[in-house]
């Protein structure tokens, strides 16, 4: 058995209590009964009023002690439980390259959406979906860098997610190191399966690591790569803001090295898919989604039973002989 607190920060909470009980004392030196001369009373106030009040207080605040002590939720571990885990650890990585701008995309309304809008949606979406996995995020455009680590606290991984723009990144389209930042990522972990889903809409063209040398490294390490083109066939129309101040569209070929995309996914044993349409996007992340199962992974936690209402009695015990000695055997002058 384990003794903790949920909320222990709570506790330096006690220690302004005997400052309180200082304060307290200085200001209470008025009596309560004034007397034209002290030899009258002589006698009556003595060692007994004097040790009776303290006591009394001394029960208040072990009182109010006991209150901030249940505000700390003291527990008490009784053995451990079994809950389901997944073994998978998912690293993904999306493209941050200008063209990622294109708007070739529509939302589920017809309005235009860029590619990257989409991706940040469909990510979402599918790490939603997986609450036992530790997910983490790889951003590449010129270079790579680790948008968020891995982890199973999916609302830091979506808060990450939603930072992610254009703004501040080197240009070109560095899927290489893309690929070995997210298999650096996941080399030294314990997982009984771990994949990547990389996400991007060109080709590699910059960067000091080609794609097929990244993809030797995972195939190594026995790691996945799911690849997905992201774009229409053809041109898409890529906004931008002419000299007077006004959004323009100019059209741009879409040029994905799918031969290479490709590659990648077959030497690690995984699948390449493109997307050239929202609800082809949506429909990959679904099937990967099916694809990466793996047997629940028993792991064990402790399971706690609350003490806070034992202790809330005790206070309430203390409070109860304080009133009930104050207002009998130590009754105070009105």
């Amino acid at each position: 058995m384990t003794f903790t607190f949920a909320h222990p920060w709570l506790l330096l909470a006690l220690f302004a209590l005997p400052v309180l009980a200082w304060l307290k004392g200085k200001r209470d030196t008025q009596p309560a009964f004034l007397y034209s001369s002290v030899k009258l009373v002589r006698g009556l106030t003595g060692e007994v009023q004097s040790s009776a009040g303290a006591f009394l207080r001394t029960l208040r605040w072990l009182a109010l002690g006991a209150f901030i002590i249940a505000l700390a939720r003291p527990q008490l571990g009784e053995g451990e439980t079994k809950i389901s885990a997944s073994g998978i650890d998912i690293v993904i990585a999306i493209d941050l390259s200008r063209s990622m701008e294109a708007e070739d995309f529509k939302d589920q309304r017809g309005n235009r959406m860029n590619r990257l809008a989409l991706a940040k949606e469909t990510v979402e979406k599918f790490v939603l979906k997986r609450v036992n996995d530790r997910i983490g995020l790889i951003a590449f455009a010129g270079r790579a860098y680790v948008a968020a680590p891995l982890t199973l606290d999916h609302e830091f991984f979506l808060q990450n997610l939603a930072r992610l723009g254009f703004d501040g990144i080197e240009e070109g389209t560095a899927i290489g190191s893309g690929l070995i930042a997210s298999v650096n990522r996941l080399r030294d972990l314990k997982a009984k399966s771990k994949i990547i889903i990389l996400l991007t809409d060109g080709q590699n063209n910059a960067g000091k690591v080609q794609p097929l040398t990244a993809a030797e490294a995972a195939q190594a390490l026995g790691i996945k790569c799911y690849t997905i083109g992201v774009g229409t066939h053809g041109d898409a129309p890529w906004p931008y803001t002419d000299a007077f101040g006004q959004r323009r569209d100019r059209m741009l070929p879409v040029d994905i090295d799918e031969d290479v995309l490709k590659k990648v996914s077959e030497k690690t044993n995984a699948k390449y898919f493109r997307a050239d349409n929202s609800e082809t996007l949506r429909r990959i992340f679904t099937e990967i989604d099916r694809m990466e199962k793996t047997t629940a992974e028993v792991k064990k936690f402790q399971r706690y039973r609350e003490l806070s209402h034992w202790v809330v009695a005790v206070g309430l015990g203390l409070l109860l002989v304080e009133i009930l000695l104050a207002n009998t055997v130590w009754r105070k002058l009105p």
